[in-house]
């Protein structure tokens, strides 16, 4: 794994608030791009459920944003296209992943899109990449940069 750049620590905290939230309503930062209209799209698409669960309310309840289940998978569009990486590249549905370990779960940001969709998976729902075929619909809308997994 390799090691923690800034914008993965402050990723990192959003996780760990998303991931322990346990009450009623799923406390999520608003990605960065999440008002570009790829996201719009995106919002139009995501899943009812994910691996069994059932949609959370999220706080701020902006369309950019869903949780489902407790403890809560969160799913965030508007994160900024990864740059050409060497982590670990899955590709599920058609769509490219990179894969993150986390302390308490897994990130998968799709590469190769731009903005990107970020989900945080908690341990609870391993393995991790058996849930991204419930993204594929929304990663779909997101326009490509050039980026693939190798």
């Amino acid at each position: 794994m390799s090691s923690l750049h800034p914008r993965a620590v402050l990723l990192s905290g959003v996780a760990l608030l998303a991931l322990t939230g346990c009450s009623s309503s799923v406390e999520v930062a608003e990605a960065p791009l999440a008002q570009d209209p790829a996201c719009t799209e995106v919002a139009r698409v995501w899943p009812q459920t994910v691996g069994g669960q059932e949609l959370r309310d999220t706080s701020p309840s902006v369309p950019s944003v869903r949780a489902w289940g407790d403890p809560a998978i969160v799913a965030r569009c508007g994160v900024p296209a990864l740059p050409p990486t060497t982590q670990q590249c899955i590709d599920a549905s058609g769509i490219d992943w990179v894969a993150e370990d986390l302390s308490d779960g897994v990130r998968l940001t799709t590469f190769g899109r731009d903005p990107a969709i970020e989900v945080l998976v908690p341990n609870t729902y391993a393995p991790a990449p058996l849930l991204l075929p419930a993204f594929a619909d929304a990663a779909q809308v997101l326009p490509k940069n050039g980026h693939a997994c190798v």
